[in-house]
């Protein structure tokens, strides 16, 4: 199963504080409006900062990107993998809707409680 990019997506207090610590780690913003959301990159890591956006932090996947956020020439449609992970018992916090083409996401939990979030953006 091909999930697409994978990023960590933290929920952050004060996003200028949060990005600013990063920087010391070497990651640089690639794209946001930098007052809400951030998202920043150290070589392939990809890390998102959201203030006032989620509860806790998620696991994020991206069909159809790259870890450069780049369309990839071919993907598993994000309705598909619901379906499959569906057929395998997984069970979801929040589902694509399968009669739609084209952006959607769904949310499922693990057995620790963490969100993981596709969210496909084509």
């Amino acid at each position: 199963m091909q999930l697409g990019a994978f990023s960590v997506s933290l929920a952050v207090k004060d996003l200028a504080a949060s990005r600013a610590f990063y920087a010391k780690l070497g990651f640089q913003p690639v794209m946001g409006d930098g007052k809400r959301w951030q998202i920043l990159k150290n070589g392939d890591t990809v890390l998102g900062l959201f203030q006032g956006m989620f509860d806790k932090n998620v696991l994020t996947f991206n069909p159809g990107w790259d870890q450069a956020a780049q369309p990839l020439p071919s993907f598993t449609d994000v309705r598909e993998l619901q379906r499959q992970l569906r057929a395998e018992g997984v069970t979801f916090v929040q589902q694509a809707d399968e009669a739609t083409t084209g952006p959607a996401s769904f949310i499922l939990m693990d057995p620790d409680g963490n969100s993981i979030l596709v969210d496909q953006h084509r």
